[in-house]
């Protein structure tokens, strides 16, 4: 049986790469950079590279029904409007102790339509585990602003040394990987899209 699904628009998919590390020597920009150069080989998706060091958020959140402290505003808008703009993500994570970073979480809890009914893939990067226990935390987060985590990641071992000097991918099985995560994710996209576009999406923000 054909499962294609065939999108009732041909506007390219907009997905937002969310680099999500801001530690110092951080390796999250490599990663980074080869996920958008996997995805501007693509005519179906549009990409825009979020990264939490060159647009940081505030880390103090308002008390219920109370003001913004003073700036915020000003931070959110060099997030908020290209995540809401997105059709799908990709998030990169490191591994830090078991979990993903304090930035990161920063980010995703700053948000909620922003992620509603909409697909999140991840690749993820770390020790021996390559960054796949940040991944297992991260989709019971997503879930609760109704998100859509898919199955497959990428990850990478940084003990292998995946990448070399100049930047390049040592494993090409990784660029495979890629090629079928991307294709998911093209499918989720385009077909949370079309829903969104038929009925807005009936959960309310926290």
């Amino acid at each position: 049986m054909d499962t294609t699904y065939t999108q009732t628009s041909t506007d390219p998919l907009r997905i937002a790469v969310l680099n999500g590390s801001t530690r110092e020597g951080r390796f999250g920009p490599m990663v980074a950079r080869w996920v958008m150069s996997r995805l501007a080989e693509r005519d179906d998706m549009d990409a825009d590279l979020v990264d939490l060091v060159e647009t940081p958020l505030p880390t103090v959140f308002p008390a219920f029904g109370g003001p913004a402290p003073e700036g915020t505003a000003e931070l959110l808008a060099a997030v908020s409007p290209r995540l809401a703009a997105a059709d799908g993500f990709v998030i990169v994570t490191p591994e830090y102790n078991r979990s993903f970073p304090a930035s990161l979480k920063n980010a995703i809890d700053w948000h909620h339509r922003e992620w509603q009914a909409k697909p999140v893939t991840f690749v993820s990067y770390g020790g021996r585990s390559g960054g796949l226990r940040a991944v297992e935390q991260l989709r019971p987060v997503l879930a609760e602003l109704d998100a859509a985590t898919l199955r497959d990641t990428v990850s990478f071992q940084l003990s292998d040394g995946p990448f070399d000097a100049e930047g390049r991918l040592v494993d090409r099985r990784a660029e495979a990987a890629a090629k079928s995560q991307l294709d998911q994710l093209a499918w989720w996209a385009g077909a949370l899209r079309d829903a969104r576009r038929a009925a807005p999406y009936a959960a309310t923000a926290a």
